[in-house]
């Protein structure tokens, strides 16, 4: 599986961006995909995560209300939409793919199969 994020950059705080992660290599609509960022000198944290379906979502508290997770199952991409953007929002963001189990924890990182390359986010105050 490859993962391919992009839509990053430089907002002001208040502001949108939307995150978008285009996925290749397996069939997309089994495999449960995540959003995760690292902010620097801080580990990697998870933000969201979405189900194969794209039924049940899942958010971080520091991003609840303000980020959503979607997928296009027929353009194999998963989207991170995220406004009221906060400068404490700055990280690189990577999109991640749990392709082998149903069932696993979407909040941990070691659950997931493959990563993408990240995309950085930056917030200003």
């Amino acid at each position: 599986v490859q993962l391919q994020a992009s839509g990053g950059g430089l907002v002001q705080a208040g502001g949108s961006l939307r995150l978008s992660c285009a996925a290749s290599g397996r069939a997309f609509s089994r495999t449960g995909m995540g959003w995760f960022r690292q902010a620097p000198g801080k580990e990697r944290e998870f933000a969201a995560a979405i189900s194969r379906n794209g039924v049940t979502t899942y958010y971080a508290d520091s991003v609840k209300g303000r980020f959503t997770i979607s997928r296009d199952n027929a353009m194999n991409t998963v989207y991170l939409q995220m406004n009221s953007l906060k400068p404490e929002d700055t990280a690189v963001y990577y999109c991640a793919a749990q392709t082998t189990r149903t069932y696993y924890n979407v909040r941990i990182r070691e659950e997931y199969d493959y990563w993408g390359q990240g995309t950085q986010v930056t917030v200003s105050s």
